[in-house]
């Protein structure tokens, strides 16, 4: 079908990114496979298309000569491709598979031999649109409209500019059968289009719903502390600005609770870095299992971390971080070292009319102090 421009293999996100740099050796063996994967069925094309012409010279309707002609200019061409692909010479341009050049010279054989061999006209003019069909499919608009431009003045040279009677054998039965096989040939081809296409389609899809997840992905890892798993600083301030939002807005309650494990620096000194780090990973799973789906938890900073509890009054908030401290206690902490023990301590704050964020967190830091100087391993309410 002489689809010397055929796009069957789109660029992948590597070979986009190495359009804009000089590709490495993997990337460009990848290309010239797929580049040699399309010029054999472009040849298998041509082929075909020769076995049609042959049939017509046989019914005496061409001469015996015009199928080899197409034949050898159709892999001519291809071979010449090859040539350039081989030397990797299409990888110094962003699209390697140069669709406009290819389109360009596929058309200048279907003119050229709808000129020569009119007769079987319909031939060429088939695999002509055939050729803009693929090669619209890999261009880019300015190209689609280059290739386009290219073709409307070559029919416009055929048909306007020459008295050649382009014609659809069908007197014989040879002859006719050779027009069905036109037909279904192209027709064929168009199915393929369209099956490529809506693959092509699909694959986009699947493409953008990957990116999709992927950037999502991005965006809850830059959320995220990334030695506990919580909310990050940043993070966590946001939930709180849009907790108390919803606080008001709802009228209904809303505390929070700073929570800070106990002599952490001792843990530190004693266990080292590595141990100490696994101490806190392992307090922030025990929170993340013991709260509700609602609330929220961070990172506020070091060892110290922040608890929102939407919906929650002072006292019930002061119960629930209670119950997270005995928790806490009663954890085996002896599987990170003999005789460890950690503990937390919290100060709890509920949300007033007159609040914002920073003078709702101070007041929880001033409850966490308090609880502090009392001996730790408890729970203060401000």
């Amino acid at each position: 079908m002489a689809t010397a421009a055929s796009p069957f293999l789109v660029p992948t996100a590597a070979e986009l990114d190495a359009a804009r740099r000089q590709p490495t050796a993997e990337v460009r063996a990848r290309r010239a496979r797929q580049r040699r994967q399309i010029q054999a069925m472009v040849a298998v094309s041509y082929l075909l298309d020769t076995g049609i012409l042959a049939m017509y010279a046989h019914a005496g309707i061409i001469a015996a000569t015009i199928p080899f002609a197409y034949a050898g200019a159709g892999l001519l061409s291809i071979a010449n491709y090859l040539v350039l692909s081989e030397t990797g010479i299409n990888d110094r341009f962003r699209d390697h598979y140069l669709v406009a050049p290819q389109s360009a010279v596929s058309m200048l054989i279907m003119l050229t031999f709808t000129y020569n061999a009119p007769e079987v006209g319909v031939v060429f003019l088939c695999s002509l649109f055939t050729v803009f069909g693929f090669g619209a499919l890999r261009s880019a608009p300015q190209q689609t409209a280059a290739i386009w431009t290219v073709m409307v003045l070559g029919l416009a040279f055929v048909f306007l500019l020459t008295d050649k009677p382009i014609a659809v054998p069908m007197d014989g039965r040879l002859e006719r059968l050779a027009t069905m096989l036109v037909f279904a040939l192209n027709i064929g081809r168009c199915m393929f289009l369209g099956i490529f296409s809506s693959g092509l389609s699909q694959s986009l899809y699947q493409s953008g719903l990957k990116l999709k997840e992927a950037y999502r992905r991005i965006e809850e890892l830059a959320e995220l502390d990334e030695l506990t798993g919580s909310f990050n600083r940043g993070c966590i301030m946001r939930h709180l600005d849009q907790e108390i939002a919803n606080a008001r807005t709802a009228s209904k309650p809303c505390s929070v609770a700073l929570i800070d494990l106990d002599w952490f620096k001792r843990i530190n000194d004693a266990h080292g870095h590595p141990v100490g780090d696994e101490v806190l990973r392992t307090f922030a799973i025990t929170i993340f299992a013991n709260i509700r789906p609602v609330d929220r938890f961070g990172r506020y900073g070091g060892e110290e971390f922040l608890l929102l509890l939407p919906g929650t009054e002072r006292e019930g908030a002061a119960r629930v971080l209670d119950r997270l401290r005995m928790i806490v206690a009663d954890l085996d902490w002896s599987a990170f070292s003999p005789g460890m023990q950690v503990t937390i301590s919290a100060g709890v704050a509920e949300l007033h009319d007159n609040d914002n964020a920073d003078t709702l967190l101070a007041r929880a830091d001033g409850a966490l102090y308090s609880a502090k100087a009392q001996g730790r391993n408890r729970i203060a309410t401000s």
